[in-house]
């Protein structure tokens, strides 16, 4: 099974030029915890995580230093960095900039040994340099889980893929939260979704599939912002 069997396509992205604090609204509002940041062409330059985030409140103005030793030790270099970082506007000024990404054609293994190395939650897919997807360590969990001793067949990779255009035609393609994972016909629908009703909409769409052999929904549905 390859990286592009379980990434979830649909990637929330923000370009160089993004506002902070429009990059601050898309995490809550899609309860994510980073986002890449990409250029004209697609091609993944930098990643916004929450610590970029909460960077920019470690250096306040109400007479809270960094200790003495940590200022003694910076570089005038670093200091500049630490200071576009803390006050910086848009997603170039406080991105992550050394991006490590994967190729679609890699296998799980291989993702999971960089995710490991790296010690990072999650990986940009590209293809020919380009963003496609977006792997996780939950996504490899699950997949491994599910995966034959065997390699997994090529009739999972075609069922997944007339399942994410039949999404594609639907009008239901638009899912962020929810990865699919199709093994031996069966579709395992993670994550979630705005509604129960989006919910029996994508079972029922998996369902319509010729070759699925059953649809496995873990589905839940998300709290509406602000409810208590």
């Amino acid at each position: 099974m390859q990286v592009r069997d379980v990434m979830t396509t649909k990637v929330i992205t923000v370009r160089p030029e993004t506002p902070v604090t429009e990059i601050a609204r898309l995490l809550v509002e899609h309860r994510i915890s980073g986002v890449p940041v990409v250029d004209e062409e697609n091609r993944v330059i930098g990643i916004v995580s929450e610590g970029d985030l909460l960077r920019r409140l470690e250096d306040t103005d109400d007479g809270r230093r960094r200790s003495w030793w940590l200022e003694l030790l910076a570089s005038p270099e670093r200091r500049a960095e630490d200071y576009i970082r803390a006050h910086g506007a848009t997603a170039r000024d406080i991105m992550t900039e050394e991006v490590v990404v994967i190729d679609e054609e890699a296998t799980l293994g291989e993702a999971a040994r960089l995710l490991e190395e790296k010690h990072i939650k999650r990986l940009p897919v590209v293809r020919e340099g380009k963003l496609v997807g977006l792997v996780s360590r939950a996504d490899l969990l699950r997949a491994l889980a599910l995966a034959p001793p065997r390699a997994a067949k090529l009739d999972d990779r075609a069922i997944r893929e007339r399942l994410m255009a039949e999404l594609d035609r639907a009008g239901l393609g638009y899912q962020p939260y929810v990865n699919i994972v199709v093994s031996d016909g069966v579709v395992h629908l993670w994550g979630f979704v705005g509604s129960a009703k989006e919910a029996e909409a994508l079972v029922l769409a998996a369902r319509n599939v010729e070759g699925v052999v059953s649809v496995d929904s873990h589905l839940a549905v998300r709290p509406a912002l602000g409810a208590v």
